[in-house]
This record gives C-alpha cells, sequence and structure tokens, in this order.
C-alpha cells in the first residue's frame, strides 16, 4: 500500500498523471484503472482520473489484489544467466515479448520464465509475474526478473532511485561528430499519434547518457546509458538529436536498413542484491545478426 500527502508543489495537478510519477513501476493507464476499480482513495473517498489534487490531500493506493496466473509455462529454452533464490538474470532475444497481452499470450518471456524457475514474484499482477523492468520486443537483451515480492519491491526501489546500471549499445543513422553527450528531455504521449511516445513539454523527466563506440560513413555506433526507463526511451531520445535507431519501425528513417526491428541491444544491467547488498553486474555480447551486419560494414568501408 502506498500513502502519499499532496504538497504545494502538486497543486492543481491530475491525479492519475500525478500516481503514474510517484508510484513505482505504474504507467497512467495502470493508475486511471486502480482509480476506476476503487482501489485509490482521496481522503478516504473514490474520484476519477480527472480530478485534481489538493495540497494537503491524503491519498491511498491499495495494491491489486493477486489472482493465479492462467498462463502456460512453456520450455523455451531460456538463457538464464543468473539465478539465486531471490533475483534472476535472463537473457531476452530480439522477437521474443517480455510478457502476454491481447495477441500474445504464448511464447513471451514470462511463458518461459514460469518453466524454468520455481518462483516469481506476483506485484506485478497475473500477466507480469516476476517482472521488474521491459524492453521492447525487437529489443534484445538482458532483464532483471524478481522471484518474490520483497526482492520486487527493492529491485523497483532502485530503479526509482536511479541506481540500477542500463547499458544499451545502439548503432543510429548519421554520424555523431562529438565523442559523448546527454539528452536530457521529457517524454509522454505523442499528441499526434498516441501509439507513439515522444518528447513534449508536459512529458516525464528522461535522461540518457550517450558515447560514441565506432564511426562508419553514415552510420554511428553507440553505448546509452539509462539515468532514468521512460517507455522506448532511447529510441524517441536518438531520434530526438537526429541519429534514429537503425530499422526502427516506429522512430526511424524511411528509408534504413530492414533488418526486422530496431537495432538496440541491452547489453549491461547492475543492481545492488536485495539480500546480500552485494553489487551485480552482468554482461551480455550483441547477437550474431548485429555483429555480421557491423563487420559488414567494416568489410566494405576499408
Amino acid at each position: 500500500m502506498n500513502e502519499i500527502t499532496v504538497d504545494k508543489n502538486n497543486e492543481g495537478e491530475r491525479l492519475d498523471r500525478f500516481l503514474s510519477t510517484v508510484v513505482p513501476d505504474s504507467s497512467r493507464n495502470d493508475v486511471q484503472g486502480r482509480i476506476k476499480d476503487g482501489i485509490v482513495t482521496v481522503n478516504g473517498g473514490r474520484v476519477k482520473p480527472n480530478y485534481k489534487i489538493k495540497t494537503g490531500d491524503e491519498i491511498v493506493v491499495e495494491e491489486r489484489e493477486l489472482v493465479e496466473a492462467d498462463i502456460e509455462a512453456e520450455n523455451l529454452n531460456l538463457d538464464i544467466v543468473y539465478e539465486d533464490s531471490d533475483v534472476a538474470v535472463v537473457y531476452k532475444p530480439k522477437g521474443m515479448v517480455v510478457h502476454p497481452s491481447a495477441g500474445h499470450y504464448g511464447g513471451t518471456l514470462v511463458n518461459g520464465l514460469m518453466y524454468q524457475l520455481d518462483e516469481l514474484s506476483g506485484i506485478n499482477g497475473e500477466l507480469r509475474p516476476g517482472i521488474v523492468h521491459r524492453i521492447d520486443k525487437d529489443t534484445s537483451g538482458l532483464l532483471m526478473v524478481a522471484k518474490h515480492d520483497v526482492a520486487h519491491r527493492d529491485l523497483v526501489e532502485q530503479l526509482v532511485d536511479k541506481s540500477v546500471t542500463r547499458k544499451y549499445t545502439a548503432f543510429v543513422h548519421g554520424v555523431i561528430p562529438h565523442d559523448k553527450g546527454t539528452v536530457e528531455a521529457p517524454i509522454g504521449r505523442n499528441p499526434r499519434e498516441r501509439q507513439e511516445m515522444a518528447v513534449v513539454d508536459d512529458g516525464k523527466d528522461a535522461v540518457t547518457h550517450f558515447n560514441v563506440l565506432e564511426r562508419f560513413k553514415d552510420y554511428t555506433l553507440v553505448e546509452c546509458i539509462l539515468e532514468t526507463g521512460r517507455t522506448h526511451q532511447i529510441r524517441v531520445h536518438m531520434k530526438y538529436i537526429g541519429y534514429p535507431i537503425v530499422g526502427d519501425p516506429k522512430y526511424g528513417q524511411r528509408k534504413t536498413m530492414d533488418v526486422g526491428g530496431q537495432m538496440l541491444h541491452a547489453g549491461t544491467v547492475g543492481f545492488t542484491h536485495p539480500e546480500s547488498r552485494e553489487h551485480l553486474e552482468f554482461k551480455t555480447g550483441l547477437p550474431d545478426y548485429f555483429e555480421e551486419i557491423l563487420e559488414d560494414l567494416r568489410m566494405r568501408e576499408k
């Protein structure tokens, strides 16, 4: 349960927008659902998602009642990079959806986790057991998984505190002239295209650091380091500064390589173990198709 007292800095803000920024691992849609289900109250009563909060309002956000997950466990031969009684780190290949949703009830990372792991946290509800954070379907790489609710809460707190290390390798259009940089631009729903995110004035704070790894004639290989973790953050930020990710069907150039999705790889994840408090960090190399494209370009540009 989350208990929040509104201070004067948030006076007049919509309840759903406010809660989506302060309740860990929540989206605006998720918050709106909780409000409509009556598990969010303000000063002891029910209100609508567009309620304008006032200084001193006492907001209570209850946890959703967990139900038995009706998800089929599938042997997908997932690459479990690390596992103990509290957490796991798993490699998600390109093309795999993280958790079940409409049209994707099988073959997801969650289906595979339920087969290979003996326990998963339940905080995220019946369709997302164990899932602490996500990466897009066509992004490959490493994900943290929580095996019980105490570990889940701890890892979410680390994400909120920005203490989790998340490094990505991205292959982008254009030649970035400077060796490093930071993109600090708020991200929210694109008002002109609701299926996309964009840099917008009233979006959530978003910060991406990047280092150039290698330059090609028309492309750049970069390492992107997340300080925040907004939906599609790297894809949106790289488009915003004029260097969209190669192969990105949503934010990329119309004329791009046909690689079946964006060339983005979550290669490093690091966090403090919820129980031992030891710092753990895991790395994985680029997938074969990614390496082959880079090597082909190197050969052609010699």
